[in-house]
């Protein structure tokens, strides 16, 4: 038997020592160069507190039960959760697939083959028929003496992850889009109800005045008013039925449940999740996905470079064959039929016009702007936190004056519609109290809506809820 020379077994034994090392730069994350305070601007003068633990069904803080049916149903229906889910099973694959690289590939080989030759001294001339049976195992690997194969495997693997918080990045988006639907639908059957009391009023109010000319008290003027109030309180309502409609329909688009219909129900009875603790670090940007997801870009882009740098040095294969082989198939698994062979090869590149160290640099360029991109991510995240902190500040301090204004226009409808029906003020007064006691139930609603949505928007901008020690802010009534 013919044995592998020594020096082919060094080469590959030196190899093979090699290969413990790993070209290209190793990840760091870059936290100094992201510039972020330790806490929000918006509560910079609070003190900071520990940090919260962020809760994932963060919609549930809400206490509707329709709400987080909904949201449930989105996550699990919905094509865009559905083809995020499809992205990850691809990155998965994927990983599996360059890590493949990293281990020996056998393959089996048979044939048989017939073939002639002449023999031209042969008088006169004939040719040789030869039949060759073949079976065998072949198998080639390269040593990652560079760690090409590794940092490939190393941005696969980021890029694999990066699937997974691409899809908590829509399921996030989803939840909220969700929420923020809802509560919309909920502001527009509390509209609902109130110009739905409206419409009842003035339907009472056009039928006393028209009592009232047919008795001679007033004019065929506040007959003509009342029943203009009439029609127009009438077509709002029609107005917000068919804005309802549509918000359904967005809803049902949602969670992939078209023709979706949900029974009315009443903003004022949705509580107010709890406030932010105070200091919140801005250290909870970590948990954000699409942070993450950022993250994840830059580590691959910087495992590329490690690939790309490889490139440039020598790749050794290692080969080998074992098989049999022979003329007749029945001496095919003879002794003398085994045949075998190991190789090893060596490629380095020596003029290819600065391709590879263009590629490098290529690579290394967009590293950069992954680097960028991920400082640019956390910024954003970092400025929505504040954004959202500042509206929920603020629509939280302007409910108390919307219900201070609601109520007074309230007793000033009442009062002005016992003016009118004792007869010591005209309607026209009970249509400007009318009409002021709608625009402050609008404005009221509103900005309960706003208050509720600013809390969505800190839920999502934060990558969840919190959870709070205490329980859940009640939801102040609607003033009546």
């Amino acid at each position: 038997m013919i044995r592998p020379r020594p020096t082919l077994l060094a080469a590959a034994l030196t190899a093979a020592a090699l290969s413990g090392c790993a070209l290209g730069p190793d990840y760091v994350r870059p936290a100094e160069q992201v510039g972020l305070p330790a806490a929000y601007t918006e509560q910079a003068a609070l003190p900071t507190a520990d940090t919260p633990a962020l809760a994932g069904r963060w919609w549930s803080l809400f206490g509707d039960p329709q709400l987080d049916t909904l949201v449930d149903q989105a996550l699990v229906s919905s094509p865009d959760a559905r083809s995020a889910a499809a992205r990850i099973e691809e990155g998965d694959a994927l990983l599996r697939q360059v890590n493949a690289a990293l281990l020996p590939q056998v393959d089996a080989n048979a044939g048989v083959s017939r073939s002639r030759t002449i023999l031209p001294n042969a008088n006169p001339p004939s040719g040789l028929v030869r039949t060759t049976d073949k079976l065998g195992l072949s198998t080639s690997f390269e040593l990652d003496i560079w760690g090409k194969l590794r940092r490939a495997s190393e941005a696969a693997r980021a890029q694999a992850l990066g699937t997974r918080y691409a899809s908590e990045t829509v399921s996030l988006s989803l939840a909220a889009s969700v929420t923020q639907a809802y509560l919309n639908l909920r502001a527009i059957d509390a509209q609902l109800l109130a110009v739905r009391d409206s419409v009842s009023s003035q339907a009472r109010s056009t039928q006393l005045a028209r009592i009232r000319f047919d008795s001679g008290y007033v004019s065929q003027l506040d007959v003509q008013q009342a029943e203009g109030a009439l029609a127009t309180y009438t077509a709002a309502q029609l107005q917000l039925e068919k804005s309802r409609a549509l918000a359904e329909n967005l809803i049902g688009l949602l969670v992939g449940q078209p023709g979706l219909r949900i029974a009315a129900g009443d903003l004022a009875r949705l509580p107010v999740p709890p406030v932010p603790p105070t200091g919140l670090p801005s250290a909870l940007l970590e948990g954000r996905p699409d942070v993450r997801k950022a993250e994840t870009d830059l580590i691959a882009a910087n495992a590329k470079i490690g690939v790309a740098k490889a490139a440039l040095f020598p790749s050794i294969t290692l080969t080998g064959s074992y098989g049999r082989e022979s003329r007749e198939l029945s001496d095919l698994f003879s002794p003398a039929a085994m045949v075998w062979s190991v190789g090893a090869g060596l490629t380095q590149p020596i003029f290819e016009g600065g391709r590879l160290r263009a590629q490098v640099d290529q690579i290394s360029a967009q590293q950069k702007q992954s680097l960028e991109s991920y400082r640019k991510t956390v910024q954003t995240a970092f400025r929505e936190v504040n954004d959202a902190l500042v509206a929920v500040r603020f629509n939280g301090e302007a409910e108390d004056a919307y219900s201070t204004a609601l109520k007074a226009a309230q007793s000033a409808l009442k009062l002005a519609q016992a003016r009118y029906d004792s007869g010591y003020s005209p309607f026209l007064e009970v249509l400007s109290a009318q009409r002021t006691a709608n625009d402050a139930t609008v404005a009221w609603v509103q900005n309960r809506q706003a208050r509720l949505s600013s809390s969505v928007d800190l839920f999502k901008a934060l990558g969840g809820g919190w959870q709070a020690s205490a329980q859940l802010a009640g939801g102040a009534q609607q003033p009546r």
